[in-house]
């Protein structure tokens, strides 16, 4: 057992756990339960990856300190539940409409696809584009989930699961796409998670606050795009990050992970990081493993093998993106900027300009772009 590399780490462990959202003095039981459990296991089981392992427990230890201590107040506070004297507060119906146009008598995708169109405001392009699929393969789906609804009593709402993945999708062209959607979405999960006490629909709030809060550092001036690494934090909305953390750790104390906590568990470590090149990139791939266990979504893979690439070195990351399937939107820019970081401007430059041709909008096909001149620029001199 190295108890020199323990206490040098533990310093470090502990602000982790505090830039997280922890009191100090919680986090400092934290990681003294993580250092007893580091002396039991380590000697026999050494991690890949000591930090990382001991970031990891501790939190975890947090979260079910955080959880017991949660339980005991609301006993305590249920008695000042019961709600006031007066009429009930207005609310709009467009909730209820995202529930009923995901019946029961549609399969989830056809339903996801219908209430896009006929209540997020989407196009049928929009909506093909989120799928993966062609425009009309999709114009298709939204045809006959209108026919099969058209005979049927909209009086049987479908499933959270189904609303959720509408919500999301809406946030993601809302928050990239040709319509500003985005404040839209995050107010109906506002209010989905006000009427249901759910940890997905936490989940799915938070992942959405903590996009939301990059949103004025995501373009230039000029309107070109403005990739992560190379963001202004400073315009980052800290206030939307510190509520969508704190309702993720209230989520993730409940032990029920799903898709949109493990997403906005990578958010948060996005938006934990002062500096891009303090990013946590091995705790992101963990979480990224876990949602390649939880969802089958293709683009998950091309995520992980960035990460892969961030945490273990470009090679490693493309041997990643080798296992995917290269038809995948995105993915030969992906394989430009794992080019780029191996030190081949060549090829980079090359899958740059590909990417370029085949990206879905013109400022990702500008940022592209400009990204191949900048490389054969530099490969001239």
């Amino acid at each position: 057992m190295n108890e020199v590399l323990l206490r040098s780490l533990t310093p470090n462990v502990l602000g982790i756990l505090v830039r997280r959202g922890a009191d100090f003095a919680a986090a400092e039981d934290a990681v003294q339960d993580a250092l007893v459990e580091a002396v039991r296991v380590w000697p026999t089981d050494p991690p890949r990856d000591p930090k990382g392992w001991l970031i990891t427990v501790a939190w975890r230890r947090f979260l079910d300190a955080s959880r017991a201590d949660a339980a005991r107040r609301r006993r305590e506070d249920l008695v000042d539940e019961e709600p006031g004297p007066g009429p009930a507060p207005a609310a709009d119906d467009t909730l209820q409409l995202y529930f009923l146009c995901a019946h029961p008598s549609l399969t989830p995708s056809s339903a996801v696809a219908l209430t896009l169109r006929a209540v997020g405001g989407l196009t049928t392009r929009q909506i093909a584009q989120a799928y993966l699929v062609p425009e009309a393969t999709m114009a298709q789906r939204i045809s006959r989930a209108k026919r099969t609804v058209s005979g049927v009593r909209l009086d049987r709402p479908g499933d959270v699961a189904t609303v959720l993945r509408v919500l999301y999708l809406v946030f993601n062209e809302g928050y990239s796409g040709d319509i500003d959607l985005a404040a839209e979405a995050i107010r109906l999960t506002r209010q989905l998670a006000a009427a249901i006490d759910h940890p997905e629909v936490a989940g799915l709030l938070a992942l959405m606050l903590l996009h939301h809060a990059r949103r004025a550092a995501r373009t230039a001036s000029d309107g070109s795009l403005v990739p992560l690494a190379e963001q202004d934090r400073g315009r980052w909305d800290t206030g939307l990050i510190a509520e969508g953390v704190e309702i993720l750790q209230a989520a993730l104390a409940r032990d029920r992970l799903g898709e949109f906590q493990a997403q906005a568990a990578i958010a948060a470590l996005h938006a934990d990081a002062p500096r891009a090149e303090e990013t946590d990139w091995v705790q992101i791939v963990e979480w990224y493993d876990e949602l390649v266990r939880l969802t089958d979504n293709p683009i998950v893979g091309l995520n992980r093998a960035v990460a892969v690439g961030e945490a273990d070195g470009p090679r490693a990351g493309l041997a990643a993106l080798a296992a995917l399937d290269d038809s995948l939107p995105r993915y030969t820019a992906v394989a430009a900027y794992l080019h780029e970081r191996d030190g081949d401007p060549v090829t980079a430059a090359r899958l740059y300009a590909e990417a370029a041709r085949k990206a879905p909008d013109l400022a990702e096909r500008d940022h592209l772009t400009r990204r191949a001149a900048r490389l054969n620029t530099h490969h001239r001199r």
